[in-house]
């Protein structure tokens, strides 16, 4: 799905690390679904630790959005987790979609 129709300067990019109750939930492919649907890019993998890396990149109300339905997607069943680490780094041109890495 495209991105909403920013211009480059509106696009952000995070470096995210989640930890906790994350592997084994079907985080990843949450995730994805819902950066697909609202439209971001970028990447989500497990670690060897048993966290989660993730890159989003979108507009900042994408991002916001991304994490409100990420939110309600597990209301019923709450995993533990927390953002262990946040960073904004350079975009990366022509990404073109959200990924699940292996």
């Amino acid at each position: 799905m495209a991105q909403d129709h920013a211009s480059d300067k509106d696009i952000r990019r995070l470096s995210l690390r989640f930890e906790g109750e994350v592997q084994g939930v079907g985080f990843r492919w949450t995730s994805r679904r819902i950066a697909q649907e609202i439209g971001l890019t970028g990447w989500v993998r497990n670690e060897w630790d048993g966290s989660v890396s993730m890159e989003l990149q979108g507009t900042s109300d994408q991002i916001a959005r991304f994490f409100g339905r990420l939110a309600r997607a597990w209301s019923y069943y709450q995993p533990d987790y927390v953002i262990d680490q946040k960073e904004e780094i350079p975009v990366v041109d022509h990404d073109n979609a959200f990924r699940v890495r292996f």
